[in-house]
């Protein structure tokens, strides 16, 4: 099992981190380094949220698609 950072986490809050010093050192303001730096995470696969992590995370039984 491979186990992939999720947003919230360290791993990622650094990476966030990183990413948004560069913006600010290229020229761009805070707010949209900030903006920028989620951004390009968000576009990452291995950045992205898997989804809930248990059946009551899912939402309500009968709410649930059927397929999963």
């Amino acid at each position: 099992m491979i186990v992939v950072p999720e947003p919230g986490s360290k791993k990622y809050d650094a990476r966030r981190a990183r990413l948004r010093k560069e913006a600010e050192r290229s020229g761009v303001s805070d707010q949209d380094a900030n903006t920028a730096a989620n951004e390009s995470l968000q576009e990452e696969p291995k950045w992205r949220s898997r989804g809930p992590k248990t059946e009551r995370g899912r939402g309500p039984k009968g709410e649930r698609p059927e397929d999963e």
